[in-house]
């Protein structure tokens, strides 16, 4: 049985609690994720696939790579939630797929819609130079299983760096690009197009799994902590996005792939709360997914 990994959108925190995970569950079960089939990976997640793909244990839970703006003093407590609040206000379609027809899937009415969405959405100010930096010198590369999810901010359509016919990039560039929240990262340029995270097209992308029916589809899912929060935007937009998920999988399971999909448990939503950018929590979440990991399916 081949793996296809499935890695999600989730900030500071959710990084941590999927490479804490994964260490988990290849410390339990031998599993070395790191040769995955495919590893398909959109924000966070798209950290870990190229930390995977680069060749690094998520054992050694020591090493990381650092989000810019995480530890800065001006940086003020709860952007990441307040990025998501701002632009949902403007529209949540900006970050679900299914909370307006208009906005969904590839037609070219959505794309447009969706890029006027984007154009609303202020720009972020932090730039992701040093992420940059830090994942091009792991030296991963797109192998032909990576996979890392973006969205053009001016056409509004899904871009999946690794893919035949997507535009050259080095994986360190598609990182800060998958990663490039709107409202709280400045927009990637990559050749002459700007991009921005690819959570505004979906909080996994699970619809990219290209699996046979005797693969296992693992689909990381960091986000559905927000849905327990007091923000309405936030419990709105977790909503969505857990209905994107499920439809996401209900069409790789109709293709004879297994599908698992793995939330953070009571222990680890506790270490990671709502503020998903606080990096503070970190070495307690990663610690709580490592658990998470080693004691397997509930």
């Amino acid at each position: 049985m081949a793996t296809v990994l499935v890695l999600g959108v989730g900030g500071v925190l959710g990084e941590a609690w999927m490479w804490g995970y994964l260490g988990g569950a290849h410390d339990a079960t031998g599993e070395d994720f790191r040769r995955a089939k495919q590893l398909i990976g959109t924000s966070a997640g798209s950290i870990v696939a190229a930390r995977l793909a680069a060749g690094e244990d998520p054992r050694r839970r020591e090493e990381r790579v650092r989000w810019d703006g995480e530890s800065e003093p001006a940086q003020r407590p709860g952007a990441l939630r307040m990025a998501i609040e701002r632009a949902s206000r403007v529209s949540l379609g900006a970050f679900s797929p299914l909370a307006a027809p208009a906005l969904s899937a590839a037609s070219p009415a959505g794309a447009l819609a969706r890029a006027a969405v984007l154009a609303r959405v202020p720009r972020g100010r932090i730039a992701l130079d040093d992420l940059r930096s830090r994942v091009h010198a792991l030296g991963p590369s797109f192998d032909g299983r990576l996979r890392l999810v973006a969205v053009d901010r001016g056409s509004g359509r899904r871009v999946v760096f690794g893919d035949d016919g997507a535009p050259e990039a080095r994986v360190a560039d598609a990182v800060a690009a998958s990663c490039a929240v709107p409202g709280l990262f400045s927009p990637v340029l990559i050749g002459d197009r700007e991009y921005v995270g690819g959570g505004v097209w979906s909080p996994t992308n699970l619809d990219l799994a290209r699996a046979a029916s005797a693969d296992r589809v693992l689909c990381l899912v960091p986000t559905a902590v927000m849905g327990t929060g007091p923000a309405l935007a936030l419990r709105g937009l977790a909503a969505g996005w857990r209905i994107a998920t499920s439809v996401e999988a209900a069409a790789a399971g109709r293709r004879g792939a297994g599908v698992e999909i793995v939330v953070p448990d009571g222990g680890s939503a506790a270490a990671m709360g709502t503020d998903l950018m606080n990096p503070a929590r970190r070495a307690r979440v990663l610690a709580e997914g490592f658990r998470q990991g080693a004691a397997g399916p509930l």
